[in-house]
């Protein structure tokens, strides 16, 4: 059996949001992530979800506690140093899959490796990068759309899209808010049946928001988030 290897670390972590009231969107929460694992993180609307997500992958900051990535904690750096990691270490899909109209699949998916090699993060030439792109398009069932362009696809095929974006820089983790909550039932599942195969052949890690019960029963490892807090 391989050793477990956490990934991704939340101590005593809290956000607070004025709205126009003091309100504690996290509170309290302590949790860890091992390497190759496929998580969901079940809760209904408004529990929390989308803000722990923002948190752990360094898009929000926290109120209280920390979120540590590889054992180092991500509030402690700069900006700048939190952008990079961002891009080269966490992949973010969303409910909305936020593909630009104007860029072929393709261009769509390349986009965090094309930001990576312009700061300098990753040494990648661009016809590396647009390889990858394909290749990864390939991976997720999309090797004949690769020129079409976002209004040319279905959602579930646009998913898959940022699916694909998300994986571009060989990410640690893969955060992923509501990934099917636009889908019907049979393409929500095939997505998940992506991630399943991905985090199978590849060990990805995955951390999934979802209030769907299908999925979470599908994931190796259940969270729940019930008001801002870690249902223990």
């Amino acid at each position: 059996m391989n050793e477990q290897v956490i990934l991704m670390e939340a101590k005593n972590l809290g956000k607070q949001f004025n709205r126009p009231d003091l309100v504690d969107a996290i509170k309290n929460v302590n949790f860890s992530l091992n390497e190759g694992e496929l998580v969901a993180m079940a809760g209904p609307s408004g529990s929390g979800k989308s803000t722990l997500l923002a948190l752990l992958g360094g898009l929000m900051t926290p109120t209280t506690g920390t979120v540590s990535l590889r054992g180092r904690e991500m509030s402690g750096i700069s900006g700048e140093e939190r952008t990079r990691r961002r891009n080269l270490d966490v992949g973010f899909v969303f409910q909305f899959h936020h593909l630009l109209p104007e860029l072929t699949v393709t261009e769509n998916v390349m986009l965090p490796g094309l930001i990576a090699s312009r700061e300098g993060w990753r040494p990648d030439p661009l016809e590396a990068i647009q390889d990858r792109a394909t290749s990864l398009l390939s991976a997720v069932g999309l090797g004949s759309r690769t020129r079409h362009f976002p209004t040319q696809i279905s959602g579930g095929e646009a998913q898959r899209v940022a699916i694909a974006r998300a994986l571009m820089n060989q990410p640690a983790v893969v955060l992923a808010d509501e990934p099917t909550g636009n889908l019907d039932r049979v393409t929500a599942s095939g997505i998940m049946d992506l991630f399943e195969e991905l985090n199978r052949t590849t060990r990805q890690t995955f951390l999934v928001a979802t209030h769907n019960p299908e999925l979470v029963d599908r994931a190796s490892r259940a969270l729940h988030l019930v008001a801002g807090e870690m249902d223990k």
